[in-house]
């Protein structure tokens, strides 16, 4: 799997601090207590690795198997109070960091799919879902529409990682290799969609 590889570790802590980081800013805009900020933080980070896990029938689930994830969120959480009440954290480079984070879980869903030997919907499927699922529960929590059924392109460009997972690897392409490029997809999305108003056509019914 992709945390195999030591960097691409640190990498997977760090971006579960950046979806912790997006839940407690969630829970802040809400004026929840300290509680419901770590627990809308817990739940945005590692929700969809979570839901993965459990469908898969994986066990131990992974923040079970290394709490280093649970510190690393709370951490997170915490940190991002302190400095919530000091200044507005920049909603850009957020959004930059998120965009790493997405691309990251969602190859890597995909990566643990694939082991299993799972078809390859189901791997895309679930390489999107551990990627947006988080973001899904947390909204949800905090009543705001999920992010994954607005315009952005978020849950498309985690689909389109997948799928270039899989689509590199039917290729013969080596399994680090596929990842990161996989990755380079999403992220390429993502960016898109931040930097240039990239958005998906919406479906509205005419007044009658």
């Amino acid at each position: 799997m992709l945390t195999e590889y030591p960097i691409v570790y640190v990498l997977d802590l760090v971006g579960c601090a950046v979806f912790a980081v997006s839940g407690a800013l969630a829970a802040g805009r809400k004026s929840l207590d300290l509680l419901g900020v770590v627990v809308i933080a817990v739940v945005t980070a590692v929700g969809g690795g979570t839901l993965r896990d459990v469908l898969l029938d994986r066990h131990p689930i992974f923040w079970f198997a290394d709490t280093a994830y649970l510190w690393v969120i709370l951490g997170a959480a915490l940190a991002t109070t302190l400095f919530a009440r000091r200044r507005t954290p920049p909603l850009k480079a957020l959004l930059i960091a998120d965009a790493f984070g997405l691309a990251l879980f969602a190859v890597s869903g995909a990566q643990i799919a694939d082991k299993l030997g799972l078809p390859w919907p189901i791997v895309v499927m679930m390489g999107a879902m551990t990627g947006v699922a988080g973001g899904a529960l947390r909204d949800v929590l905090t009543n705001e529409i999920p992010l994954i059924l607005r315009r952005d392109v978020y849950a498309t460009a985690a689909l389109a990682g997948a799928g270039a997972y899989m689509g590199l690897k039917a290729l013969a392409v080596g399994d680090l290799a596929a990842a990161l490029l996989a990755m380079g997809v999403v992220v390429a999305l993502r960016f898109s969609a931040i930097l240039f108003g990239l958005r998906l056509p919406v479906f509205r019914l005419r007044d009658e």
